[in-house]
């Protein structure tokens, strides 16, 4: 038989006025929001791993990928992807140091630490979109496909293309014209389309011009995709050996032999699911860290304004920490899933 229920009274039951963690309802909400974010970026995570463990195929390598560096060029594995990384860790310090300023009352320090916060994510988010726009237009070589189907990626020094030289007139191009402008555009785009032959290109107006152009050093052939005769895991092809396997495969008249950079179609790094990843998961990150800027901006301007001082506590500058040092945390997951791993 069921017993009667006991009526409690108003002081054993918690009615919403006080929390059982001893905490604000605010970071109560934050940390909610933090672990349902949690989540959707481990399903993202897991669903890249999965789709690269059942790949058959070469993965690309995060050092081969990423090695260019501001106004430097390339030979820089992951040097910058680490200058990111480690601005981005830095603006989680400055982050604790505002909220400790806080804690102290001491509105000055809360201001130049927020500020120093701010000035890292700006920083990162600059960084990343300019190796967005790197990895979009990809290297001067591209991924190549060779005479036996193989594929491979390539490294080196690219020559300077100096001029093209019009041999055949077209529509606006006279024979003896020396063209010198937007040439690395117009050698890509006819490399595309298999418009490079025998050392000369079709330029879009249906002239043909010689290519003027200085000597690659230090290139290197990395197979991705196997064919008749190069294998995934095979050596390098190095030197003039993979000089003549490149421009054979490059000046042989055929389109979509090369491809440049990176999109949601192709991808020369290695497969399109890559770059899809790619793409959203940086790029969702990215808008976290572009909105954690924003959100301190408007917190740092609280500050200033006396606001969160005359309330008697820096609690909001707390929750914003809080959202910081998730978009840091996560970053170091991503970090390490697509360039360490």
């Amino acid at each position: 038989m069921a017993g009667h229920a006991t009526q409690l009274d108003a002081k054993t039951l918690w009615g919403g006025k006080e929390s059982p963690f001893q905490t604000s309802y605010g970071k109560l909400m934050m940390w909610f929001f933090l672990v349902s974010d949690a989540l959707t970026f481990g399903g993202l995570l897991v669903a890249y791993g999965f789709t690269r463990h059942d790949f058959q195929g070469a993965w690309p390598i995060g050092e081969e990928t990423f090695n260019s560096m501001p106004f430097l060029g390339h030979g820089y594995p992951l040097l910058y992807v680490a200058l990111m990384t480690f601005i981005l860790i830095v603006s989680s310090v400055t982050m604790v140091l505002a909220v400790e300023a806080g804690h102290r009352m001491d509105k000055n320090g809360v201001v130049k630490w927020m500020i120093a916060t701010i000035i890292g994510g700006f920083f990162f988010v600059g960084s990343q979109a300019w190796e967005w726009s790197h990895f979009i237009h990809g290297s001067e070589f591209g991924k190549i496909e060779l005479s036996d189907g193989a594929q491979a990626i390539v490294k080196g020094h690219f020559g300077e293309i100096k001029n093209f030289t019009v041999v055949e007139a077209g529509k606006h191009h006279k024979k003896g014209a020396v063209i010198t402008e937007d040439l690395m555009h117009e050698f890509q785009h006819a490399a595309e389309k298999g418009y490079l032959k025998d050392g000369k290109i079709q330029l879009h107006d249906g002239s043909i011009a010689k290519i003027n152009k200085e000597a690659d050093s230090h290139m290197k052939l990395i197979i991705k995709k196997d064919g008749k005769t190069n294998k995934v895991g095979d050596a390098p092809i190095h030197g003039k050996a993979a000089e003549k396997m490149y421009y054979e495969s490059l000046y042989a008249g055929e389109p979509n032999h090369v491809i440049y950079g990176a999109n949601l179609k192709q991808n020369e790094y290695g497969p399109q699911q890559y770059g899809q990843f790619f793409f959203f998961i940086t790029g969702f990150h990215g808008f976290h860290v572009f909105s954690g800027v924003i959100i301190n901006i408007i917190i740092l301007l609280g500050v200033m304004a006396g606001t969160y001082h005359k309330r008697g506590h820096y609690e909001m500058v707390e929750k914003t920490g809080l959202y910081w040092h998730f978009v840091d945390l996560v970053w170091v997951f991503v970090f390490t899933f697509f360039y360490l791993i």
